[in-house]
């Protein structure tokens, strides 16, 4: 039996919340091993909706939720999202939630900065959550974050915050906003320390021995390929990497842990912010996907834009993510439509090419090249086999595996967790 690692292969927003939950019945361990509360999941669960941001989908379905290293923790943000959960009915402790107490914290200052910056960029957005984030990512590079472990050790946190505040406060200061005092920002310490370090622990240890043991550890990523920060549509990205070889170092595993790596993909594309969008719609068939879709972000509530499946994105984030197999998520969303468009490769100044390119004007410029396809007039909707599936999508799936040179392992038909074809099961890759 093999673990299973779990990544986005487009922008994001893939439905990656429905296959974790659905993958987790099955594992014994869900682990977060990058990201922050910018990343959203929806689970729908006997009806039950779940929301959630920072916790490992698995706590849903009663398994272990591990928060690891590679993840930018806002502790007000995670104490929040415990207390929704516990009122929804599920049980939240520090026996089914371990946190690498090695993890950096994010700060109200690394909000404030996150904010400010965006505002400053004018019409160079980023389109970030504004969240804190990147900033927190930054504290840990530079090597001035404070993490959990400091939390049990005031002279190191003294110290740590005046490092912290001489390098934010002049950034605020210098963008015109409010600058923190180092009050401030110990009265929330000692404020959140009490509910988080019970929680805290040397996860990476836990995590060996449940393997030695021959626990099944799913992986969690958040976010997508596309906006990893190494090879994602650079600036448009987040401030982690976001392929599967992350798993490993963010959770304190080895690398040979990871397992088979699962790859979502939505039958469309979506993203959310700025960025560009070479398959992008801008007419009733992309307002109609958005609709049928309910294409809105999970954390921030934004709309997301719609367009084609862009084979040629997927493709490549297959072979730097290490994909082994797709899920492909909302085939039910093109249920109907007279035709069905792929983007299989751009045009770039007039000239064909099969990538995309990396340079930030190059990807601006970029316009599809689409292959169209019949549609279909079934649903597909609730599919639970092939035999339930319209002759014209099982073509459509088929193409896509062609195109992205990776199969379709696990086809999901809607958001209820047993709406899901599988052809080949991660767990015994």
């Amino acid at each position: 039996m093999a673990n299973v690692t779990v990544i986005g292969t487009q922008w994001g927003d893939e439905g990656k919340g429905k296959i974790v939950d659905w993958l987790s019945s099955r594992a014994d361990i869900v682990v977060r091993f990058q990201g922050g509360h910018n990343a959203g999941h929806t689970l729908v669960v006997n009806d039950q909706v779940y929301k959630l941001s920072l916790l490992p989908s698995g706590l849903v379905g009663g398994k272990i939720g591990v928060i690891g290293n590679g993840v930018v923790v806002d502790p007000k943000a995670l104490m929040s999202e415990i207390d929704r959960v516990t009122e929804q009915g599920l049980t939240v402790t520090p026996e089914t939630l371990w946190i690498a107490e090695t993890a950096p914290l994010i700060l109200p200052v690394h909000g404030a900065l996150d904010r400010a910056r965006e505002q400053a960029r004018g019409t160079h957005k980023i389109g970030t959550t504004g969240r804190g984030i990147g900033p927190a990512y930054e504290d840990k590079v530079a090597r001035r974050a404070i993490r959990i472990c400091d939390l049990t050790e005031p002279d190191t946190l003294d110290w740590k915050i005046d490092e912290l505040l001489l390098h934010h406060n002049t950034l605020l200061a210098g963008l015109g906003a409010e600058t923190f005092t180092k009050e401030a920002i110990l009265a929330f310490l000692e404020e959140i320390t009490p509910r988080l370090l019970p929680y805290a622990c040397r996860a990476w240890d836990r995590l060996a021995e449940a393997d030695r043991a021959g626990k099944r550890i799913l992986f969690e990523g958040a976010q997508a390929v596309m906006l990893d920060v190494d090879h994602g549509t650079y600036p448009f990205v987040t401030s982690s990497n976001t392929v599967a070889a992350i798993a490993a170092s963010g959770s304190g595993m080895s690398p040979k842990s990871v397992g088979f790596v699962l790859g979502i993909a939505k039958a469309y594309t979506t993203r959310v912010g700025e960025g560009p969008f070479p398959s992008e719609l801008f007419d009733d068939v992309g307002k109609g996907m958005a609709e049928r879709g309910h294409e809105f972000g999970t954390v921030t509530g934004r709309p997301r834009r719609c367009g084609w499946f862009d084979a040629a994105m997927v493709r490549r984030a297959v072979r730097v993510g290490g994909v082994s197999g797709v899920a492909l998520t909302k085939l039910d969303i093109l249920d109907g439509m007279k035709e069905v468009s792929i983007c299989v490769g751009y045009e770039l100044d007039g000239q064909r090419i099969e990538h995309f390119p990396s340079a930030p004007g190059a990807q601006a410029r970029v316009k599809p090249v689409l292959e169209t396809m019949p549609g279909w007039d079934e649903t597909t909707g609730g599919a639970r086999s092939w035999a339930e599936l319209p002759a014209q999508a099982i073509k459509y799936v088929r193409r896509i595996e062609e195109l992205i040179g990776a199969p379709v392992t696990l086809l999901s038909t809607s958001p209820e967790r047993e709406d899901t074809i599988l052809v080949t099961d991660p767990f015994e890759g």
